[in-house]
């Protein structure tokens, strides 16, 4: 019996879909925190897979053995990690006392022309001295805590190396393998699919590198020009940071503008703001558009809004995966859109392509 109007049931209908949707992503979302030890790092690797495949492949094309390819490239991202690493290190090292007399010659002014009684850098000391004799047990439990993140991370971390590795050197099997786990009649869709993600996140990463890139050379120029303390330190964090749209180029460069601020004073402050704002016009006006416009392309508020519900689950690791997963959603929603547009295009009488789907998707795998 049709108790209720058309559109009510189609309204009815949606609902459902849409609960039972969410339901599936909560629970999918909910096993991943579960186990994100070792979903972590597989997310983690398949980034890194995207932005090294090409790199990869080129050594397997110049007939260098598949396994023997893949630990170069994950020798090489070791080396350029170090390297990164030392150089932020190092440069910190080398200009850390300064930093901090200009920190602490910058706060004793401010407390000097603003500070009342009772509010010297002395008293601040002293308190800090009696908080820290108070609360030092649960500073230890959070030292003890600290390090046990700090061991979880690496071991996550040599986890996502040692499948990136494994990642790279199967990689042509990863169709074959897609192939046989999509549902009957259902294999030439799900390796579309596949493939669409994949490249979107491919596409993401590789032009994210580069505007990262350009971003930190750009911004660590301009800094030693003005001979800011720990240029090439800040250089490096702005590229960490470009992986993280929006807010990691604010923080690396309010860190950049403030360690100028505390060295150089106001008036280069105001130089090191004006480079950051620069650079980050250069990036959003010429080099988005230009490098990545053939990734999928996500409105800003999309990205703030994935920001955001990547950060409610995993933190600053959420909000570095949330972008490029977005990313592919997107891509797997297109290559649906542009199936369903094509099929209902072509109409049921039309003719199958020759060939048969069968020679569609080995072309694709060629």
């Amino acid at each position: 019996m049709q108790l209720l109007p058309g559109p009510v049931r189609r309204f009815a209908a949606w609902c459902a879909v849409i609960l039972l949707a969410s339901g599936v992503g909560y629970v999918v979302i909910r096993l991943c925190v579960e186990f994100r030890t070792a979903v972590t790092p597989a997310l983690l690797a398949l980034l890194g897979t995207a932005l090294l495949r090409p790199l990869h492949r080129r050594l397997v094309k110049a007939h260098v053995q598949r396994s023997l390819a893949a630990g170069l490239t994950c020798v090489a991202v070791l080396a350029v990690v170090g390297g990164a690493v030392y150089i932020v290190v190092s440069a910190l090292v080398r200009t850390g006392d300064e930093i901090l007399a200009s920190l602490r010659h910058a706060a004793k002014g401010v407390a000097d022309h603003f500070g009342a009684a009772g509010t010297s850098l002395d008293d601040l000391a002293s308190n800090g001295r009696e908080l820290l004799g108070k609360f030092g047990g649960t500073a230890a439990s959070g030292l003890v805590s600290g390090i046990s993140v700090v061991g979880e991370m690496m071991a996550m971390a040599v986890l996502a190396l040692l499948l990136v590795f494994f990642f790279l050197r199967d990689s042509d099997r990863a169709v074959g393998t897609v192939r046989a786990l999509a549902p009957p009649g259902a294999a030439d869709t799900v390796e579309a699919m596949a493939r669409r993600a994949f490249g979107a996140v491919e596409g993401f990463m590789r032009g994210t590198t580069l505007i990262a890139l350009i971003d930190a050379v750009c911004i660590t120029v301009g800094l030693l020009v003005l001979r800011v303390p720990g240029a090439v330190g800040l250089g490096a964090l702005v590229f960490v940071g470009a992986y993280i749209p929006y807010l990691g180029a604010f923080i690396s460069g309010a860190v950049a503008v403030l360690v100028a601020l505390a060295d150089r004073g106001f008036v280069i402050a105001l130089w090191a703001l004006g480079v950051v704002l620069a650079v980050q016009v250069l990036e959003g006006h010429v080099l988005q558009p230009m490098v990545q416009s053939r990734t999928v392309q996500m409105h800003p508020a999309v990205v703030l809004l994935a920001l955001t519900a990547g950060a409610s689950v995993a933190g600053i690791l959420g909000m570095l995966l949330a972008v490029p997963l977005t990313a592919a959603a997107f891509g797997v929603v297109h290559e649906l859109q542009g199936r369903y547009e094509a099929a209902a295009g072509s109409g049921p009488a039309a003719p199958p392509p020759a060939g048969g789907p069968e020679a569609s998707s080995g072309a694709g795998d060629s």
